[in-house]
C-alpha cells in the first residue's frame, strides 16, 4: 500500500472504533468499569447483537459475532474506489432508523482488525441512563439533524 497514488483516504473525523467480540456483556463490562466509557443507544434496526458506547470524544461499538465475515454490506462509491485503488475489500451497508440513514464502509487493517468508515455525524450519541442527546462530530457549515425520538420515563 506504501506508495500508493492519490494519498490517504478523504476523512474528516474518526467517530468509533468497532470490536468483535465474543460475549457483549462481559465487553460492555470491561469498557463501562475498566475504562469508563457510557453505555449509549444502538439503533434498534441493526439486527445482531452488540453495544455502543462513548467517552473522551470516540465510540466504541461491540458486536457480537463468531463470523464477522458473515456481517452482509454494499460499497460505498468515493471511498469505495480509493480502497480498491489500494487493493484493500470492503463492504457497505446502510442502516435507517427514525428517518436518519447512516451509510457505512467496513474493511480490514494488516492486522484484520475492522475499520468502519461512516457518516456518522448524522446520529446524536444519546445516553441510555438519560439525558439530552450530544452532538459530537457536527459540522460548522451544517445544522444538527433532528434527534431520535426517545422513549418517555415511566409514570
Amino acid at each position: 500500500m506504501k506508495g500508493t497514488s492519490g494519498g490517504v483516504l478523504p476523512l474528516t473525523s474518526l467517530n468509533h472504533i468497532s470490536l468483535v467480540c465474543r460475549n457483549v456483556e462481559r465487553s460492555l463490562d470491561f469498557y463501562q468499569d475498566v475504562l469508563g466509557f457510557i453505555p449509549i443507544r444502538r439503533p434498534e434496526s441493526l439486527k445482531f447483537d452488540g453495544a455502543w458506547l462513548f467517552n473522551y470524544g470516540i465510540g466504541i461499538h461491540l458486536l457480537q459475532s463468531e463470523d464477522p465475515e458473515a456481517m452482509p454490506c454494499e460499497c460505498m462509491a468515493t471511498v469505495e474506489r480509493k480502497l480498491r485503488e489500494m487493493g484493500i475489500p470492503c463492504i457497505q451497508r446502510t442502516v435507517e432508523e427514525g428517518g436518519i440513514s447512516v451509510d457505512q464502509l467496513f474493511f480490514h487493517d494488516p492486522d484484520g482488525f475492522m475499520i468502519e468508515v461512516c457518516n456518522c455525524d448524522v446520529l446524536p450519541v444519546i445516553p441510555l441512563a438519560g439525558g439530552d442527546p450530544v452532538w459530537v462530530c457536527k459540522r460548522a457549515t451544517e445544522p444538527p439533524p433532528q434527534p431520535l425520538p426517545t422513549a418517555s420515563p415511566p409514570p
